[in-house]
């Protein structure tokens, strides 16, 4: 039996539909399915890795700064353009060294002109960096405290060749658990964001309260007024702190969304902040797609506007979630 065509178009129109009048979601989304779900996601190894950014914010010729669970880290590239990392603190004198210039792949502190090339010099010690070529990630064993894994545990993503991708970064008060729990509640996904999503359907809900490898979501992305695009996502979290969404069906199958929760380091209120570094690696197996590839470097700052939107009020909700947990007032 042969298969039916694809469609010349991959929209649809929808009939509208009021806010209120949607499905109500709140008797599938039970507390404690999600905190099993964020349990099971906290117990799974991350070999003490963590996003530093995009990779492509660590250009050649410069050096970038973030401090990560706490810990200053600066990183740069090498003469070769290899990323390395390390502390981002000089051992002779603690001048921030993300501020220090970089020549020929050699980084030289302002204020004595200490030169760092990535080896081990004058007390300064590397990290274990890893590329992915689309995200930056060091090795940090003394915030982690697991057995350290030699990369980072990656996802599946499309090869590059055909895909645009694109990095956004929102920082805000919580620590990432509270993001891991936001990205495996999606049944808030068209109540909270009806700007971006509607017909939402959890297709595997764990039953019971035990956690499930992943949840399988039908919804359809809105394009604009009645014309949306339905998908069939998958939802995982392969470490503690990644959440990451495989479109599994329909438009855009293949494509991926990576949530990346960091821990930066206390405000000056003492309160935990996080970096969430989502990564968006859109492709499509039609062939008007390549049209998109050549207009990636205009789409990608349209690609970062939608992931903005959306963790505006994504980061509210982790942000509420952990004042209620550090309160002791969130439900179980």
């Amino acid at each position: 039996m042969s298969r039916a065509p694809r469609p010349r178009l991959p929209l649809r129109l929808r009939r509208p539909q009021p806010w209120a009048q949607q499905r109500p979601t709140w008797r599938d989304a039970r507390p404690a399915v999600i905190a099993d779900a964020v349990k099971a996601a906290l117990a799974r190894p991350s070999g003490n890795w963590f996003v530093l950014g995009a990779a492509r914010d660590i250009a050649p010729g410069r050096a970038f700064g973030r401090t990560v669970a706490g810990i200053e880290v600066v990183a740069w590239r090498d003469a070769a353009g290899r990323l390395v990392a390390g502390p981002g603190a000089c051992p002779h004198l603690g001048a921030p060294l993300a501020l220090g210039p970089v020549h020929c792949g050699v980084l030289r502190c302002r204020w004595h002109g200490l030169a760092l090339d990535g080896a081990p010099f004058a007390g300064w010690e590397p990290f274990p960096a890893h590329d992915d070529g689309l995200l930056a990630w060091v090795r940090l064993d003394g915030a982690g405290g697991e057995l350290p894994l030699p990369q980072p545990v990656l996802p599946v993503r499309p090869r590059p060749a055909g895909t645009v991708a694109a990095v956004h970064t929102a920082t805000g008060v919580c620590e990432p658990e509270d993001v891991v729990a936001n990205r495996l509640d999606p049944w808030h996904g068209a109540w909270f964001h009806p700007y971006s999503f509607a017909d939402l359907t959890v297709a595997d809900s764990p039953a019971g309260g035990e956690p499930s490898e992943g949840l399988t979501v039908e919804v359809s992305f809105k394009v604009a007024g009645r014309a949306v695009v339905p998908v069939t996502a998958r939802f995982t979290a392969p470490e503690p702190r990644t959440v990451v969404m495989h479109i599994v069906a329909g438009e855009g199958r293949g494509s991926v969304v990576e949530s990346h929760a960091t821990p930066l380091g206390p405000d000056d209120r003492g309160r935990p902040r996080t970096a969430v570094v989502e990564a968006i690696v859109a492709t499509s197996r039609r062939p008007g797609f390549a049209l998109a590839r050549a207009a990636a470097p205009a789409l990608r700052p349209l690609m970062r506007a939608a992931a903005a939107r959306l963790w505006r009020d994504d980061m509210a909700y982790a942000e509420r979630r952990w004042q209620l947990r550090s309160s002791g007032r969130l439900p179980d």
